[in-house]
């Protein structure tokens, strides 16, 4: 990794760590479910069906994926605080929060991606 490279990756990691900090830094809990860690799932996931498109559509430098795709939105959603929140639900046996925290990380992050893409391929064909 060049010396510009890794000045990417790090600015967009910074940002993503702080805002990923500020969203969790005061514990959201719908009934039993932690809800802090799916807000920045779903946020992360929406930038990067965002960034993607335009980085197709701009025929964007690598170096933009390293800084947007690796750095910020990799540093903003957390896969580990996701098992995390997940194991501690199995061990307090609060089984049906486990599967709709399951069921909604991965089906909201993943709906949140391809309405990210959805929504920057429409307002890219307008223009």
């Amino acid at each position: 990794m060049k010396g510009l490279e890794f000045i990417f990756l790090a600015v967009g990691s910074v940002f993503g760590a702080f805002l990923r900090y500020k969203i969790t830094e005061s514990p959201l809990i719908f009934n039993t479910l932690p809800v802090n860690v799916l807000i920045v799932n779903i946020i992360g996931a929406f930038v990067l069906g965002i960034f993607i498109v335009l980085s197709e559509q701009w025929n964007l430098d690598g170096r933009y994926s390293l800084l947007a795709a690796v750095g910020f939105c990799g540093s903003l959603t957390t896969m580990s605080s996701f098992a995390l929140d997940s194991s501690n639900l199995l061990d307090n046996h609060h089984y049906t929060t486990l599967a709709v925290n399951i069921v909604t990380n991965i089906g909201l992050s993943i709906g949140a991606l391809i309405a990210g893409k959805s929504i920057m391929t429409t307002l890219v064909n307008q223009g």
